[in-house]
């Protein structure tokens, strides 16, 4: 059956009619445990007390599906996602529907945040037959694993209905079913191929990088920032790559809408502003109202991404907004001990964002009158509320500096008030019933937050923040690199048990790239270089040139993924191919820069067409295409002479350096009494310099040249 017919298939045999499923109050006190009592996921465990007799995914499974021929249930979500839960309370909970998953079918529950492997299959099926995809996942599979129906959210009574309809096709007209998975897999496989790539451009030219803005810049919303839409996802790898562009062209409109975009999400909703911390998206185009979750990687992100912005703008905002951030993380997501949790739930109490909004009496109750009306007026709170139900949700229209000056009130005392106020309402706030925390631990995740405290420490120069970014990396070599150089993906109370996924490994080699970068201990650039042959060992495919999801030792999967897109992370190949380009460079590896050109190359024409989906990928483009340039410092002064350097904003810039000529490119640049500062390319190097400012000037110069080749001349 071809793909175009398998939607005229379900349409016909799913004759879905929603409904309102009846709410039961069901006590899980006493409800026996299932399985899932016994996973390493928190969001698996908070299915424990269900009457499905849920299993994990794993050959138990597998073989039971086979060995009693019934259809796998595959149902996927996380623990800071709204409609999980609601799902979850409506049928999963539900005896009727148990009864039903119970008899006819096997169900297996996903952590996607643990098994981002088996959410990408399965997500791919329900993109092909609905056209978007979401979470709560639910796919419908053959015993094999190949699936025939996958959906997102699905209310009781029509949960049961489409159960009751396969249960009979697989009894009546397994056939058709079995024709329907052909198609679909065969239709996921085609969507991880890029045999069907054809590229025009076979070079890397300073003319097809300035194009790239043509593209982009008509999705962009120039008014409140970020992309054009009626809900908005923060995507910080854009505008770090935006940022980039504008580093080396020039172009004032590219800055300018980096700032719109990071001013207006400071100040929107979807910024925590009592708190801090972003909301993983906003529901409308304002950045007003947010999907309340929150999310470690898109905190580390826009730590790295607002620390970037400040080495550009120096806007105070965007420093204040980093300190809250981390500080944020740590006193939410942390244990105080290098390890950071996963997530937030956007839940409490039993409703979405009840944590964070307040009503005009809740404020006016705990704040003096002179305080709630500052508070109000500043933070945009409506008499009868600006969200649900009369309540409020806290935003911004100015900073505090233009706040002050429409009032005529003095900075100092409205900062003051404004920290009593905020103080006072934190205090309150805690009195409420906190969303829960999946205290999972992510190896790709943490290596993030690693490098937001490193570009943090760059931006700000606190030396703390430099402390808790090697706590991290010293934690995840410790506890999540093997002795081979295999990964652990989670760890939960000292246990780990499942393998790294190519994200994982992508992120800890660029962590520790960085690592180096900074102190110039040689040791972080070892480890790096080990887990990157790892990585090429077990990941790479040779067909294809790019990296596989999963290494070859992953079983019971029906296809084995290749990331590409950037999307709310940059994508794994994208951060192997910078991670092999910088490696090849400081390691002098040409086989590292062949691969990295050859996987850059591949998707040149989507790069250049659709940069807003490869915007990670853009940024190395810019680095291929201007040349990086090879910072040598040597000498006893070698890292604080590295940290002034790293405090301005250097994107093409590879660091190298130390007391010790032990990489290729030091050799020979070592002078008895002296600190040295090489800028070179191509390892072509000028004439070396003994101040920041003059090797700063050497790259500014170059940057300012029309024909690049002359500068090395």
């Amino acid at each position: 059956m071809k793909i175009s017919n398998i939607f005229l298939f379900l349409i016909v045999f799913f004759i879905f009619t929603a409904c309102t499923s009846e709410k039961k109050n069901i006590s899980k006190a006493n409800e026996p445990k299932n399985r899932l009592a016994q996973s390493s996921s928190p969001y698996l465990i908070e299915h424990a007390d269900n009457p499905v007799d849920w299993y994990e995914w794993g050959p138990e499974a597998l073989q039971k599906a086979k060995e009693e021929d019934k259809p796998i249930i595959i149902s996927v979500g996380y623990s800071s996602c709204h409609w999980c839960h609601v799902m979850e309370k409506e049928s999963f909970m539900d005896s009727t529907v148990a009864s039903i998953m119970n008899k006819y079918f096997v169900s297996i529950k996903i952590d996607r945040e643990e098994r981002p492997d088996i959410d990408k299959i399965y997500m791919d099926a329900a993109v092909l037959i609905n056209g978007s995809g979401g979470w709560p996942l639910n796919a419908i599979a053959l015993p094999d694993g190949r699936p025939f129906f996958a959906g997102t959210y699905f209310p009781k009574e029509q949960w049961k209905n489409i159960l009751s309809r396969v249960a009979e096709a697989y009894k009546n007209n397994k056939a058709d079913l079995v024709n329907t998975a052909k198609a679909l897999t065969e239709g996921i496989r085609n969507s991880n191929s890029l045999d069907s790539l054809t590229n025009t451009k076979t070079g890397f030219s300073e003319a097809d990088y300035f194009s790239i803005l043509n593209n982009w810049q008509n999705e962009w919303d120039i008014y409140f920032g970020g992309y054009s839409g009626t809900q908005k996802f923060p995507l910080p790898m854009s505008w770090e790559a935006v940022l980039q562009y504008y580093y080396l062209s020039g172009d004032k409109n590219a800055l300018n809408m980096v700032n719109t975009t990071l001013q207006k999400m400071a100040r929107g909703g979807i910024y925590d502003q009592l708190g801090g911390g972003f909301a993983r998206y906003s529901i409308d185009s304002k950045w007003l109202i947010p999907h309340f979750e929150k999310m470690l990687y898109d905190n580390a992100q826009l730590v790295s991404l607002y620390s970037k912005a400040y080495k550009v703008t120096h806007n105070e905002e965007y420093k204040q907004l980093v300190k809250e951030t981390i500080a944020f993380t740590e006193r939410e997501l942390s244990n105080g001990d290098a390890i950071f949790y996963s997530s937030i739930n956007a839940d409490s109490d039993g409703e979405e964002g009840k944590y964070y909004v307040w009503t005009t009496e809740e404020i006016d109750n705990v704040l003096t009158k002179s305080e709630a009306v500052i508070i109000k007026d500043y933070f945009n709170v409506e008499r009868y509320g600006n969200w649900e139900e009369g309540k409020n949700i806290l935003h911004r229209s100015t900073s505090p500096e233009e706040f002050v000056k429409e009032k005529t009130f003095l900075l100092s005392d409205f900062n003051e008030t404004l920290n009593s106020a905020k103080k006072k309402l934190l205090e309150f706030r805690r009195s409420r019933e906190k969303p829960s925390v999946d205290k999972k631990v992510l190896t790709s995740w943490n290596a993030l937050m690693a490098q937001a405290y490193l570009d943090a420490y760059t931006a700000f120069g606190e030396k703390e923040y430099l402390e808790e970014a090697l706590k991290i990396g010293n934690f995840l070599n410790r506890e999540m690199v093997q002795e081979d150089g295999k990964l652990w993906r989670n760890y939960k109370n000292g246990k780990k048990k499942i393998p790294g996924f190519l994200d994982d490994y992508a992120f800890l080699i660029q962590a520790y790239i960085n690592f180096y970068e900074i102190t110039f201990d040689i040791k972080w650039l070892q480890r790096a270089d080990k887990l990157l042959n790892y990585t090429i060992e077990h990941f790479r495919s040779e067909q294809e040139v790019m990296f596989f999801y999963t290494d070859a030792g992953q079983e019971n999967l029906i296809v084995r993924k290749i990331e590409i897109q950037d999307n709310v992370m940059p994508s794994s190949n994208s951060v192997m191919a910078k991670n092999l380009f910088v490696l090849g460079h400081l390691l002098e590896k040409k086989q590292y820069l062949d691969l990295s050109d050859q996987m850059l190359t591949q998707l040149l024409d989507l790069v250049i067409s659709n940069p807003s989906s490869f915007a990670n990928w853009t940024r190395l483009y810019g680095i291929k295409a201007f040349g990086s340039y090879e910072i040598a410092i040597v000498g006893k002064e070698a890292v604080s002479k590295n940290f002034k350097m790293n405090q301005e904003y250097l994107p093409t810039s590879l660091f190298m350096g130390g007391r010790e000529e032990n990489l290729p490119l030091l050799k020979a640049k070592l002078t008895q009494g002296k600190t040295l500062i090489y800028v070179c390319q191509n390892k072509t190097c000028k004439y070396p310099v003994e101040q920041v400012d003059e090797a700063l000037e050497l790259i500014q110069s170059h940057l300012q040249e029309s024909e690049s080749n002359s500068w090395w001349d």
